[in-house]
């Protein structure tokens, strides 16, 4: 028996699990596919407090060792399922778990084009963050996919650093809010590509270029790219029984769900930023309420 299980092993759910342990809980954390979480991934950090520069995975690392070190239990199973309740059920590909509390950290995905090649030139020139990875590409040639709010406001901070930046967009329009398509005519290094699709990546270990199509295919060489097409919320654990939003991020305010002790933290809920400190945020937060929830119900 834990007294609280954590799912997914990304910044929120190891700083909840440190917080947790150093408050004598018993705690078990299930991850099923990366330690560290999106982050890992990325070659290089400059947004984290503490450090003017790492990279994901030594971060990922560096925290990882402080669950280590508090002999906090980390297990690699897909969790298939769970079960509310006064004791809750956490069902894996490869074993049952009971406990008294539950912290959902399971994160969200960036969507991606679903092209050949893409996760393998993901840090190598493919890029979802801006703020995590912009500066990398000063007076360099960069693209960015998608046209919503979220692509265009990548688009005018990569033009300010950038030598040229291109937008690609599926539709025949830019869908963001008129405020920010305005900001656009006023960037000389911008051009904006509606009706099109990028259908081939070029360059086998690093991103080179991209071959996008209208009537007919072009050809654009690229220092790097950014794709804004959207996230997509692990949240399908808690599908049936804990409230959504019209996305499937996991309703919450502060990283309580609908369901008694059940907590979540990190990209998976609704919130408004998400970054590795807000991430590391949650953590704290959802660990302090699982405290609370723990020590009320003994």
């Amino acid at each position: 028996m834990h007294d609280v299980v954590i799912v997914g092993c990304g910044i929120a759910g190891m700083t909840s699990a440190i917080y947790l342990a150093r408050a004598g809980k018993k705690v078990l954390i299930l991850e099923r596919d990366t330690i560290g979480g999106q982050i890992a991934s990325s070659p290089l950090v400059e947004n984290f407090p503490g450090y003017k520069s790492i990279s994901g995975s030594e971060l990922s690392n560096n925290i990882y060792e402080q669950v280590e070190n508090l002999n906090i239990d980390v297990e690699i199973e897909d969790v298939l399922k769970i079960e509310k309740g006064d004791i809750k059920k956490v069902i894996t590909d490869d074993n049952t778990y009971e406990c008294k509390s539950i912290i959902l950290a399971t994160g969200a995905k960036y969507r991606l084009l679903g092209l050949e090649n893409e996760e393998n030139l993901i840090g190598n020139g493919l890029h979802f963050c801006v703020a995590c990875d912009g500066a990398f590409y000063k007076d360099k040639v960069v693209a960015v996919i998608g046209g919503g709010n979220s692509a265009i406001v990548n688009v005018n901070a990569l033009s300010d650093i950038c030598r040229k930046v291109y937008v690609i967009q599926n539709l025949d329009d830019l869908t963001c809010e008129l405020s920010l398509k305005r900001q656009l005519s006023n960037k000389d290094n911008v051009e904006v590509i509606c009706s099109s699709v990028v259908t081939r990546l070029i360059g086998d270990e690093f991103l080179e270029g991209i071959v996008i199509k209208n009537t007919e295919e072009r050809e654009i060489k690229l220092d790097g790219m950014f794709i804004s097409i959207g996230l997509v919320p692990q949240s399908e654990l808690a599908s049936n029984f804990i409230d959504l939003d019209k996305y499937n991020y996991i309703l919450s305010d502060d990283c309580k769900t609908n369901v008694d002790g059940i907590f979540v933290a990190g990209d998976c809920r609704t919130k408004k930023y998400r970054q590795l400190t807000t991430a590391a945020n949650d953590g704290t937060i959802s660990a302090m309420e699982a405290i609370r929830y723990l020590d009320t119900c003994k």
